[in-house]
């Protein structure tokens, strides 16, 4: 689990030191053109032709987008390591797994409990930790009713479905906010820009100047856009599997409590025998 959020921050920082080092040397003057004037290419021509050009570097797009472009780019790297992470965390492997489940088949039939709360100790997976608290509570408890130790199942087998939807929330709360600070961007840039030009007589330049500045200020809202769209898509994704994982829980969990409560009916057979 550890290695993986390792992993996922190790790609991420891997990402950023790229796009700056893309950014630093595309603003680096070539040596001919520090040594003489070159001709521009066709290429670069039309990227003065393109006013939106440099929007797709850092600095071109802190300049037009304003002040909300800060956030809009924590946001867009939250949103990033958010899938990258749940893509490596929320698998069956962390939740329920064969090789677990084959274990605790075995050793609740041996009625070997101990030996069972070792092996949930040693895995990290949501069974595990219901299955522990299970057979803490029935091996601190001997004289407690398999209805007793069934509750406690059950309040930790819903706090586990809890814990997992709660993760993946935060990617549709990353989706839900990214184009409410977009729209934010977008009415401050165009409050900034009816300002300036209040105080300017009405003409052609000004009235371009107005278009210009609304155009800019709706960056904020494509920007917004660009990074909840992917948030709210992954975050769909994400809910259908963790709702797919959690049956899959509690199908394991029913029938791990099958299994005890066939050993308690026959250890109750066995004490009404003697």
């Amino acid at each position: 689990m550890h290695r993986k959020i390792l992993f996922a921050l190790a790609v991420l920082v891997a990402l950023i030191f790229t796009m700056n080092l893309n950014n630093a040397q595309a603003q680096q003057p070539s040596p001919a053109a520090r040594g003489a004037t070159v001709t521009p290419a066709p290429a670069a021509a039309a990227a003065e032709d393109n006013p939106y050009g440099d929007v797709l570097t850092f600095q071109g797009f802190v300049k037009r987008t304003g002040v909300m472009a800060y956030p809009l780019i924590i946001l867009s790297m939250i949103a990033f390591f958010m899938i990258v992470l749940f893509g490596f965390t929320v698998r069956q492997g962390t939740v329920v797994s064969d090789a677990f489940m084959n274990s605790a088949d075995a050793l609740i039939r041996k009625q070997d409990y101990l030996g069972l709360l070792a092996v949930c100790n040693r895995r990290n997976e949501c069974i595990a930790r219901i299955t522990s608290k299970t057979l803490d509570f029935a091996t601190r408890n001997p004289t407690a009713s398999f209805e007793e130790v069934k509750e406690v199942t059950e309040a930790e087998g819903n706090r586990q479905s809890s814990l997992l939807l709660a993760r993946i929330a935060y990617l549709g709360d990353v989706g839900a906010i990214a184009p409410m600070l977009g729209l934010l961007g977008t009415t401050l840039g165009m409050i900034t820009t009816f300002h300036e030009i209040s105080g300017k007589g009405v003409g052609g330049s000004n009235q371009l100047g107005l278009a210009q500045g609304v155009s800019e200020a709706l960056l904020c809202t494509a920007s917004g856009l660009v990074i909840g769209i992917p948030s709210l898509m992954f975050y769909a994704i994400f809910r259908g599997k963790t709702n797919r994982l959690i049956s899959e829980m509690e199908a394991a969990t029913t029938h791990l409590m099958a299994l005890l409560a066939v050993q308690y009916k026959r250890a109750a057979r066995a004490v009404g025998g003697q």
